[in-house]
């Protein structure tokens, strides 16, 4: 019972972290107009903050990941979450825009090593049939940051001046420091990693790769639409600026009883789960493209996408390090990073996607193009499934 009570306040602790690295990562987006005057650039210039974070993410992780496999896991949250807690209280003090956008760059390569050692973290913490709960449980954290802590942030900024932001961040980056070292273990189940090269000999393993493109497919094509949900709403839907603060509230509860579910629904047979799960989420952007000029119907569809959003999340971590581990042990860390990437590459794709729609098209076409990324995820996992259902009874004959 002692046990278990640990694990779940060491859980706890790496949602905490997810929180204050969830808000840090989208926090820009609400301090914009504050940057352009502080630093006297243009809005185009400001949004460097945004994206090149993103990039910092994606490619941090696979990158740095693989030099940090000779400490224990423990060590490297604990020196992630520092490095985190300085580069934002350096973003505070920053006197010029190019020291803002490098401290960014450095809390953005927290971000991405934090996301993949932490996932193993969860995973190891609980038994194998809760291990996508536990994930689910991490991700949590950067869920809540999507709904309360980017919006208590830009009130922050606007209310206290945009260097308050980047404290509060960096204050909260500290509480989870501390409840990281007073609880989670000190004696984590440590694997020997692979040299550098070994570890790259995951780009070799196709049920890996075809994973991290079901994750950018799958997770991204919401993305396609949620990226300009506000004009949505707005421009198609007709809802005032009012409504929509308590739409995006709405949106952001099914977003997280959605990661909760995810997690329940895939600790036993993941693939199987997800399957489904994506062809749900590919039937529901399906549904809002047809109810998409309807006030009522389309705003419901809305909130259905939402709850299936980060339904998947938990799952596809929890796949990518079952099926690294089959691999090789000593690559679970680095392959968890990649998985991290690719959800920062189907944030980019979708909205890539969802701009080319918007300037060549219309914004009402996008949840069709959503439905095609999000429907070839499913299939993808179907293929997947049904390989290890035949391998499953191959054994058992």
């Amino acid at each position: 019972m002692k046990t278990n009570i640990s694990n779940q306040l060491a859980l706890i602790s790496l949602a905490i972290s997810a929180f204050a690295i969830g808000s840090a990562e989208f926090i820009s987006v609400g301090l914009l107009p504050l940057i352009k005057d502080s630093f006297d650039v243009t809005i185009p210039i400001a949004s460097l903050t945004v994206s090149l974070y993103a990039i910092g993410g994606a490619f941090g992780a696979p990158i740095l990941t693989p030099l940090t496999n000779r400490f224990k896991r423990k060590t490297v949250l604990i020196l992630i979450m520092v490095v985190f807690i300085i580069a934002n209280i350096f973003a505070g003090v920053a006197t010029s825009f190019a020291f803002l956008i490098a401290m960014r760059i450095l809390s953005a390569f927290a971000h991405g090593v934090f996301m993949s050692i932490a996932t193993t973290i969860a995973a190891d913490l609980v038994p194998p049939h809760k291990r996508s709960s536990a994930i689910a449980m991490m991700f949590t954290g950067l869920t809540v940051a999507t709904i309360t802590g980017v919006p208590f942030g830009t009130w922050i900024g606007q209310t206290f001046g945009y260097e308050m932001s980047f404290y509060t961040i960096a204050g909260i980056g500290l509480i989870s420091l501390i409840a990281n070292i007073m609880f989670v273990p000190k004696h984590l189940t440590e694997y020997e990693q692979a040299p550098i090269i070994k570890q790259l000999s995951v780009f070799k393993n196709k049920p890996l790769m075809t994973l991290y493109l079901i994750t950018t497919l799958g997770y991204g094509g919401t993305f396609v639409v949620y990226t300009y949900l506000t004009e949505i709403l707005t421009h198609i839907l007709g809802y005032d600026t009012n409504s929509i603060v308590i739409i995006l509230i709405l949106y952001g509860v099914m977003v997280a009883i959605g990661n909760t579910l995810g997690g329940k629904l895939t600790n036993n047979d993941p693939t199987r789960s997800l399957t489904f799960i994506f062809l749900l989420q590919a039937l529901t952007l399906l549904l809002l493209g047809l109810t998409i000029h309807l006030h009522v119907f389309g705003l419901i569809s809305i909130l259905l996408m939402g709850l299936f959003a980060f339904m998947n999340v938990p799952g596809l971590q929890l796949i990518v390090v079952i099926f690294a581990e089959r691999h090789s042990k000593e690559t679970v860390n680095f392959a968890s990073s990649l998985n991290i990437s690719s959800f920062n590459l189907g944030i980019t794709f979708g909205s890539v996607i969802g701009g080319f729609i918007l300037n060549h098209f219309t914004l009402s076409l996008t949840p069709y193009f959503a439905f095609i990324m999000v429907i070839l995820a499913s299939a993808l996992m179907f293929t997947i499934n049904k390989r290890e259902s035949t391998e499953t009874l191959e054994v058992a004959k």
